[in-house]
């Protein structure tokens, strides 16, 4: 989404981040695969280390944006979506479902072009919203 930004010449408009919503990866650096994908876009992760999720978030950010159910669920146990912040991504690109996760699959190509999709989809949907 920052390079997406970063494109148009709007990275004034946004405040973006990542956080995890497990335990899991927490002080790692992006995963190899992902990184490798992300090169072949010159889409640096460089110094990126996996940090929590917390309830500071929710009030900070407007947009709470889950890749798969299972994040969703782990939002909700972090934080009450009493503002309707919590969304999957591919919602936005006008399907329903899940981005798969490369850590599982192993296919990070198709992981990117969902990602992909669901934020160019966000990125209309803010545009619209303005």
């Amino acid at each position: 989404m920052k390079d997406l930004v970063k494109k148009e010449g709007r990275e004034k408009e946004f405040l973006i981040e990542s956080a995890a919503t497990s335990t899991e990866e927490i002080g790692n650096p992006v995963h190899r695969g992902t990184r490798q994908k992300l090169a072949q876009f010159n889409i640096s992760v460089s110094g990126k280390t996996a940090r929590q999720m917390t309830k500071k978030d929710y009030e900070e950010f407007d947009y709470i944006i889950a890749m798969d159910s299972f994040n969703t669920r782990n939002i909700a146990r972090i934080v009450e979506d009493k503002d309707g912040k919590v969304s999957k991504l591919l919602n936005f690109a006008g399907e329903k479902g899940d981005i798969a996760d490369p850590w599982y699959t192993g296919n990070f190509d198709e992981t990117y072009d969902d990602i992909l999709r669901g934020y160019k989809g966000l990125l209309k949907y803010l545009d619209k919203k303005k």
